[in-house]
């Protein structure tokens, strides 16, 4: 086999070692054919089976309404960055006070989910960058990381979306992002490493120059060998 058929063949695997080809969310052509009400009640009928199948007594108080919540939950919250009416608005303004520093949003939380086990990602993001002449309002960092979070996710894709985003929204390529988070598919199951946290990065523009990375992982009191 040829070294670019090997590497092909790698980079389409999706697993435990995170390999995925597109940056891209991976979604069906008729992802949103069913309204999410109607999948609300699709969901549920499969999260009761599944129940009934482990054994569950679903006539008990406490589990009588659990396939209803958690499709709700499905749908309403943890995989609600999946539907692009959730977007936030890309609104911007005119950087009018000239401020040509870099601008660091740190502690961002995350709430996402892997896509492998369907298990929580839970950490923080920190993002910067450098204005072009367009700002966003703080907030809205915020609600780009959560929606983009909030899907079935692997953390490599979420930094690459995170940044894409504001690159796309800044007009802009000097952007930069960290996340760094604990993967419950790690700390509960296989190898149940409580201990160990995962971190991604990504720099574009002039993110990339030593000294600027290195002003950025000051301020998010990392180390600049990354």
């Amino acid at each position: 086999m040829s070294i670019k058929k090997f590497v092909t063949k790698e980079l389409s695997r999706i697993d435990d070692e995170h390999f995925s080809e597109s940056l891209k969310t991976p979604l069906k052509k008729d992802a949103f054919k069913i309204p999410d009400i109607e999948k609300v009640k699709l969901i549920e009928e499969k999260v009761r089976d599944i129940l009934d199948i482990l054994g569950m007594d679903l006539k008990d108080d406490s589990l009588a309404g659990t396939p209803k919540r958690v499709a709700k939950m499905f749908i309403n919250e943890i995989f609600s960055g999946l539907n692009p009416l959730n977007k936030p608005s890309s609104s911007t303004f005119k950087n009018s006070y000239k401020y040509g520093e870099m601008l660091v949003e740190k502690n961002i939380t995350v709430n996402s989910t892997c896509e492998h086990h369907l298990l929580p990602i839970i950490g923080i993001a920190h993002v910067g960058y450098i204005s072009k002449g367009k700002v966003v309002g703080l907030s809205k960092i915020n609600r780009i990381v959560d929606y983009y979070s909030r899907r079935p996710q692997v953390q490599e894709r979420l930094t690459l979306q995170v940044v894409e985003e504001l690159k796309k929204i800044l007009k802009t390529d000097d952007v930069a992002c960290v996340i760094d988070a604990k993967h419950l598919c790690v700390n509960l199951r296989g190898i149940r490493d409580i201990q160990s946290s995962t971190v991604t990065t990504e720099f574009s523009g002039k993110f990339k120059e030593k000294d600027i990375k290195k002003e950025f992982l000051d301020y998010i009191k990392l180390e600049a060998n990354l």
